[in-house]
């Protein structure tokens, strides 16, 4: 079995360094001592987001608390080839926190939430503090999960104007529309950043993407069929990984 990973925030963990002594947090320290179960001696991998791995020991538990040694220390080569950051605009229910929890173990670099004018969610103030930290970790879990040692970013929500009026660097930037004339084949491959904007239930409004195409976002039609709006952005994803990433290496 593979050695379970768990990661360490550079705010409130004990700094990552070959030979020292880390002390897990507490929801590591209880998933790690009840819920897998492991003992003093067993081996378990930390990251911090700094792209390296670092293979520790267990050397105490007690209750909830729980320290390890790191005893080696290696660079994790991962990372898509592809800078992918998706604006994704705000779903409904569990939606959302699927779709970046895949996104993110399909190697995106950056999240952007969004709110479209067919958002049935509208987040501001504490709340939306509150689903950004949820989200984060959302974006953590799936990075222990898939292996990656970069932990993805996360942005405050904005709306898709506010949004869009701001100067970015992309080089690629695609939205969705089924009734769009390019696919992502048809596109020539990109030699920068992507950006790939996904709507919410019932899509972009038709505003929406006419000001996204004045921004230079080209619309791309996958397939003759609807995909919602959890099942858009992984496909997208998934097919950009194969054309231009990963995917066929």
């Amino acid at each position: 079995m593979k050695n379970p990973r768990f990661y360490c925030t550079p705010k409130t963990s004990d700094k990552l360094a070959l030979g020292a002594t880390v002390r897990l947090s507490e929801n590591a320290a209880i998933h790690a001592t009840r819920v897998l179960r492991l003992k003093i001696g067993d081996e378990l991998v930390l990251f911090n987001g700094d792209g390296q791995d670092y293979l520790a020991e267990l050397t105490f538990i007690k209750k909830d608390e729980a320290q390890a040694k790191v005893k080696a220390v290696q660079a994790v080569n991962n990372e898509s080839p592809l800078k992918i950051t998706l604006a994704q605009a705000i779903s409904s229910g569990d939606r959302m926190d699927f779709t970046i929890q895949k996104a993110v173990e399909m190697g995106v670099s950056h999240i952007q939430p969004i709110s479209s004018q067919r958002s049935m969610v509208k987040l501001s103030g504490e709340r939306a503090e509150r689903r950004v930290e949820h989200w984060q970790n959302v974006i953590i879990s799936a990075c222990e999960q898939s292996g990656r040692a970069t932990v993805p970013t996360i942005e405050s929500p904005l709306s898709l104007a506010n949004w869009l009026s701001k100067p970015s660097a992309f080089s690629t930037c695609i939205t969705l529309s089924p009734n769009a004339a390019d696919t992502l084949h048809s596109l020539p491959p990109p030699n920068g950043e992507i950006c790939l904007l996904i709507g919410a239930e019932g899509g972009l409004t038709e505003d929406e993407i006419s000001i996204a195409n004045i921004r230079g976002f080209v619309p791309v039609r996958l397939g003759n069929r609807v995909l919602r709006t959890e099942t858009a952005p992984l496909a997208a994803i998934a097919a950009m990984q194969t054309l231009w990433g990963d995917f066929c290496n």
